[in-house]
């Protein structure tokens, strides 16, 4: 059997290892990839966590905290100075009736600065544009910790 014939036999060995080696690649760096994201939101989610307790709430659970914001604050920090999510930010601050019995209230100046925080741990970019509606909000100490 000469060299050239053998070589040719055996081509799609080589083919198909040679594509094997390159699928195992490029799935080592989505799982390197998928590695360091879970990392960054864990070390954020436990970062959250100890802001959340040092500012006397019960410590929420990490776990939870990392697969709803992610690394990167999922839509918490999608555009949070937007008119409409400024809307619904003061809707949910309010008094928690529907229609003509809706008001505003006096805020409890802990949960606003915990959402704030929110922010300033997973896109402390976009304090800044809500940073004068935070200003803005009558607060005082209404919940008992």
């Amino acid at each position: 059997m000469s060299p050239t014939r053998f070589a040719s036999e055996h081509r799609w060995l080589y083919i198909g290892v040679i594509v094997l080696l390159v699928a195992l690649a490029v799935v080592g760096v989505i799982r390197y990839e998928t590695v360091k994201t879970d990392n960054q939101a864990t070390k954020k989610a436990e970062q959250l966590a100890d802001a959340a307790e040092d500012a006397g709430y019960r410590r929420p659970d990490v776990n939870t905290l990392k697969r709803t914001l992610g690394n990167d604050g999922g839509q918490v920090c999608e555009d949070p100075g937007s008119a409409l999510k400024t809307a619904l930010w003061k809707i949910n601050l309010g008094n928690g009736a529907t229609g003509p019995g809706m008001r505003p209230g006096i805020e409890d100046s802990r949960a606003v600065r915990a959402e704030a925080k929110i922010l300033e741990i997973y896109c402390p970019d976009e304090l800044h544009r809500i940073q004068d509606k935070i200003d803005d909000l009558k607060t005082d100490d209404t919940v008992r910790p």
